[in-house]
């Protein structure tokens, strides 16, 4: 929750340097650049506040934001790309091309495994208090 408001905030403040480095992975027609700019972390922070309220659907929706980062973080990878995350805003400290894409990387798949283990104790939970008698 706290990664995903210290990622969306400083995009926020800073949508057009965030859409020249979505533009910089040219992944998208120059119109949709923009709207994903503002999409992005306006999802991320709903995002954040639905881990909050331990929203089942916000983590199973991070889950796939996060492995959707992957695949472009990879897809940068693959194609030689000299970019910024962006993962951070315009400021990521991470700035250091391949080496923040791969840190990138393993921090998101960290989240994952995060993730789908908070997802499997609750189901666990729920299947020990239905066995118990307890609602």
């Amino acid at each position: 929750m706290v990664v995903l408001l210290a990622a969306a905030i400083p995009k926020i403040f800073n949508v057009d340097d965030f859409a020249a480095i979505i533009n910089a992975y040219g992944l998208l027609p120059d119109f949709a650049v923009l709207p994903v700019a503002v999409f992005l972390p306006i999802a991320e922070i709903g995002l954040a506040i639905g881990l909050f309220f331990k929203i089942r659907t916000s983590q199973y929706l991070t889950i796939f934001l996060l492995l959707f980062f992957i695949g472009i973080l990879t897809f940068a990878m693959a194609q030689g790309l000299d970019i910024d995350c962006g993962c951070f805003g315009p400021e990521d400290p991470e700035h250091r091309a391949f080496q923040g894409l791969r840190i990138a990387i393993v921090r998101d798949a960290v989240m994952i495994v995060a993730l789908v283990s908070s997802l499997w104790y609750e189901k666990y939970q729920e299947s020990n208090n239905y066995l118990l008698g307890e609602k």
